[in-house]
């Protein structure tokens, strides 16, 4: 079950600044667009929209372009100067996946380059699931349940996670995070991408 992209009023200037930073890395690759197109597995097509600011690429499009430029995908949604300490406000937290029944990824920060960081808040209501490719290889994920259950699962393995509960695996192997419980599920998830 995929997630769609959020309409929310930042969503302009976040698709320019991917606009911007795909066009930069790739020129600074020395790439084609076709040669992003198959390093990424994203259509040519899709990637022509994108740097031109059109469409509205999905969270794992976005994933299969930043780890083929080899970047961290806070690199491409927010683009700074890195500085000492970087302070991510609430307005500044970036809402990729929205499940079919209000469920929310927001991607709360990131270091930058890699090996990078990122934090998340994931809130998924009952019945959702996010489902992920698999990472660059090294790829590492810490999650911690705040309320609910919920469901892992990685490469074949099925993992319940309870609220107060907290596991790290692997990010480099298919994964998917779901909500089989009645209730609401909360949970933070860190991903360390060398």
């Amino acid at each position: 079950m995929s997630g769609q992209e959020t309409g929310s009023g930042g969503q302009e200037a976040i698709g320019e600044a991917v606009a911007r930073t795909v066009r930069a890395l790739r020129a600074g690759h020395g790439w084609s667009l076709d040669e992003l197109a198959g390093r990424s597995g994203v259509s040519k097509g899709v990637l022509v929209g994108l740097e031109q600011g059109r469409g509205n690429p999905n969270l794992g499009t976005l994933i299969r372009i930043s780890d083929a430029l080899g970047v961290p995908l806070t690199r491409l949604v927010q683009v700074e100067e890195e500085p000492p300490v970087r302070v991510f406000r609430p307005e500044r937290h970036v809402v990729l996946w929205e499940g079919a029944n209000g469920g929310t990824g927001t991607l709360l920060a990131g270091s930058d380059p890699r090996p990078s960081l990122e934090l998340w808040r994931w809130e998924l209501r009952p019945g959702e699931v996010r489902e992920s490719d698999a990472h660059v290889p090294g790829t590492k994920e810490i999650v911690y349940v705040e309320a609910g259950t919920l469901t892992l699962w990685v490469d074949g393995r099925t993992d319940l996670l309870d609220a107060g509960t907290a596991a790290v695996f692997v990010g480099d192997r298919p994964h998917s995070y779901g909500n089989a419980a009645a209730d609401d599920l909360r949970f933070v998830l860190a991903v360390l991408d060398l």
